[in-house]
């Protein structure tokens, strides 16, 4: 199964999916309990979405970085005590943090050389031929880390010409590479939906408010992606 753990005080910098734990002690309470959930099951969890590249962007900054770094750090710690769980830290997408050599020291310190990887492209657009290479590079300054990229919504790629939000609930946008473990890439473990395709992103573009089911944004993804079916799309690589 693919879990996301979701839940980081301050998450999302108080934009569209603004919330988290109350504090220290609620998210490490809510990390154990999502770990024992989690049990001897196999599962790939990706570890909280944006909240690395919130760290580089400066969004957390002073005791509030070093509170997120202590608490990602200890929740991969967490999450490896089940013996069939692999952990991703969430390192955001080549258009955010565009230079890999400023995610190294704070992937490092979130706890990545004791996860399984990186994880890039949550809830993102950009091609999957883009965020590999960029992976690859930060794969290699830290010395040969895996990641999984999410395919979900990247089939016809980011929304021409960028602009402001160009990341939420852009029109024109199709499905991806559907979910494999045989990706023919030696260090990209996965290919995964992480973002469910149907779900808004937040109330832009007339969608409702972020994480709600939005069929015709949904629809829109898969029509497209049934009628172009080429690099980076549906056609692409075996499921598995």
């Amino acid at each position: 199964m693919i879990l996301v753990a979701y839940n980081i005080p301050h998450r999302d910098c108080g934009q569209y999916s603004a919330g988290g734990a109350a504090d220290a002690g609620a998210y490490r309470a809510w990390v154990d309990a999502f770990a024992g959930a989690v049990g001897d099951a196999p599962a790939i969890v990706v570890l909280e979405p944006d909240a690395v590249p919130h760290l580089v962007d400066g969004c957390a900054a002073g005791g509030a970085a070093e509170e997120r770094y202590a608490l990602l750090s200890e929740a991969v710690t967490r999450l490896k005590r089940q013996p069939h769980t692999k952990v991703y830290v969430d390192a955001g997408n080549p258009a955010w943090i565009k230079d890999p050599g400023k995610l190294v020291d704070p992937l490092r310190r979130a706890g990545v050389d004791r996860a399984d990887g990186f994880s890039l492209n949550v809830a993102n657009f950009q091609t999957t031929d883009e965020v590999t290479a960029f992976g690859s590079q930060l794969s290699a300054l830290l010395g040969g880390a895996h990641f999984t990229v999410d395919t979900s919504r990247n089939g016809a790629g980011p929304l021409p010409g960028g602009g402001a939000e160009a990341w939420c609930n852009p029109p024109g946008r199709a499905l991806g590479t559907p979910p494999t473990l045989r990706t023919g890439v030696p260090r990209v473990d996965a290919y995964l939906w992480v973002k469910r395709p149907g779900e808004s992103d937040g109330t832009c573009r007339g969608g409702p408010p972020a994480g709600t089911w939005w069929p015709e944004y949904a629809l829109g993804l898969a029509r497209r992606a049934a009628a172009e079916p080429g690099p980076g799309r549906l056609s692409r690589g075996p499921a598995g």
